[in-house]
């Protein structure tokens, strides 16, 4: 990392138009002394406050915006998934199985092949199958993650691997998914894909491997502009990869953590992961790296028809809650009490009211107090629940990417109804009075930001922009947007203290454009290039000297 950044010398970005995410939406310049932003404002004033023998860096009016704070992100994911076979855009079986079978050809002595990015509308009938991937690998495992990463599909191996038999019994909230025989068709999902599989794939992974996607993450990160991200499925092991690296100095993202628990069907075991939670948020906390609070999935996904509806999918099929109010409820309101976040994964307008309906029983419980319990995805909800939700302080957190119009075919396919009309409604939230968030999912949909808002600013494609807009109406303006992806991402974890706005005080974090987004067409956002990513004071990104005296 570049800059001289100590506590006495100043250094004044000047040259430039800022977009704040503050109160005073625009400035010219800002002064940075040590890690910390000491003015945001005019030219001349800045300059006064910087002193005369201030580092000048001269932007030469390029555009600088807060970093990006990714609402809803799995970081160690994002970097394990930079290494595996891309399936992202194969849409066929026949493409899928290629992939696989070249990159099995040129690793040969890899043990296993892990794959990510296929779509249940990339397989007839969405049901994929393991003799698929028999046909191409069939001498060593094969784990094919699902875009979503709520299902994944093992060839005959990989069934052995974990130990997946027609003995194996589907835990509550998932599915060992088995053909007419009762055989294993090798689809396992949900909390089925969490007890069965990736305990299995845990185990094969070192510490050094986690470091690894950790450090290829937060290159990512600081190449596209991410200075924060919210992390929503920690784990003991991702979470030790994250001190190491903290202690090290390596983190150049601040992530605020969300602890994943998991319904074991006992109370008392369930409370049990809010109290190591509650220990995790209380003693270990940085500038870098602070636990905030606990993450639930209450449904699964519409693609997989896992995700929990008040009507029927298009097919008569649905879906029960993964966690059922009964179960839920004591567990949000002792996270509630103790202080900490509740994150609940909702897609459906059913597992929807479920999270609404824990919130409310913390609050009766526990009384007025600060809290910013969070829904996230929220793609089939009920306009009554939604006020619900606002009235309550509950923050949407919501993906763009997840609206892209390249991958909403089988979204569509599967609800089959008027529901489809009202798909990820982010203005309904705003205007509802909730505080929006926007993030990526990344691993699930591409980690860049800036792709991301040109999904939220037109609600097309940033996989293939030619095709038309995914309900328009629903369009948010570029800047709100960013709001949502920078201020408000920042505050729903509690991280406004940090960053996520450009104002006295704050971390000096943020980023350099190489072209004013807000003044060229919105396709633009396409291909603009973040020149410099500064955290803390540091440049942890850079595409070219800069001019400074």
């Amino acid at each position: 990392m570049d800059n001289d950044v100590t506590t006495t010398t100043a250094h004044l970005y000047r040259n430039a138009r800022i977009f704040t995410s503050d109160r005073r939406t625009w400035a010219e310049s800002l002064v940075v002394v040590g890690d910390r932003l000491a003015y945001v404002g005019d030219e001349a004033t800045a300059t006064r406050v910087a002193g005369p023998d201030a580092l000048v860096h001269d932007l030469d009016g390029s555009t600088v915006l807060p970093g990006f704070v990714d609402g809803h992100a799995h970081v160690v994911g994002t970097g394990e998934a930079a290494s595996q076979v891309d399936l992202w855009g194969a849409n066929t079986v026949e493409e899928i199985q290629r992939r696989i079978g070249t990159w099995a050809r040129e690793n040969p002595d890899a043990p296993r092949v892990l794959a990510t990015g296929w779509k249940h509308g990339d397989i007839p009938g969405g049901v994929p199958d393991r003799g698929m991937l028999d046909a191409v690998v069939a001498d060593r495992p094969v784990y094919a993650q699902a875009y979503d990463f709520h299902s994944i599909w093992l060839n005959s191996a990989a069934l052995t691997d974990v130990g997946i038999d027609g003995a194996t019994a589907s835990p509550p909230g998932g599915t060992v998914h088995r053909d007419e025989t009762g055989a294993a068709t090798g689809l396992v999902d949900e909390t089925a894909m969490h007890h069965l599989v990736w305990p299995v794939l845990d185990g094969f992974t070192t510490d050094s491997d986690r470091d690894e996607a950790l450090a290829v993450a937060l290159a990512a990160y600081a190449e596209s502009g991410v200075v924060g991200s919210t992390e929503m499925a920690l784990n003991e092991d991702d979470y030790a990869a994250m001190r190491r690296a903290d202690a090290a100095g390596q983190l150049t993202t601040r992530i605020s953590a969300f602890w994943r628990v998991q319904p074991t069907g006992d109370e008392a075991r369930n409370l049990a992961q809010v109290e190591r939670v509650v220990e995790l948020a209380t003693h270990r906390t940085t500038p870098f790296l602070r636990v905030t609070g606990i993450k639930v999935m209450v449904d699964g996904t519409v693609d997989g028809c896992t995700a929990s509806l008040g009507r029927p999918y298009a097919n008569g099929t649905n879906a029960d809650p993964i966690w059922s109010l009964a179960e839920l409820a004591p567990v949000v309101a002792a996270a509630d009490a103790a202080g900490l976040q509740v994150a609940m994964h909702a897609i459906g307008d059913e597992a929807t009211r479920v999270a609404i309906g824990a919130v409310e029983h913390a609050v009766a419980l526990n009384g007025p107090k600060e809290r910013r319990h969070r829904i996230e995805h929220l793609e089939v909800v009920d306009p009554a629940d939604i006020g619900r939700l606002a009235a309550l302080g509950i923050t949407a957190s919501m993906q763009p990417v997840h609206a892209d119009p390249a991958i909403q075919e089988n979204w569509r396919r599967v609800l089959g109804d008027e529901r489809v009309e009202r798909g990820f409604p982010w203005p309904e939230m705003t205007d509802a009075g909730a505080t929006l968030v926007l993030g990526t999912d990344s691993p699930t949909s591409p980690h860049a930001p800036l792709p991301n808002m040109f999904i939220a600013a037109t609600r097309r494609s940033a996989l293939d922009p030619s095709l038309p807009a995914n309900l328009a109406h629903y369009a948010l303006p570029l800047a709100d947007a960013i709001v949502h992806a920078t201020r408000d991402a920042a505050w729903a974890s509690r991280s406004e203290h940090l960053h996520g706005r450009l104002a006295e005080g704050l971390y000096a974090d943020f980023i350099v454009l190489d072209r004013d987004i807000f003044a060229r067409p919105l396709e633009e956002l396409l291909d603009t290039r973040v020149l410099r990513t500064v955290v803390g004071g540091r440049a942890v990104h850079h595409t070219q000297p800069e001019v400074t005296r």
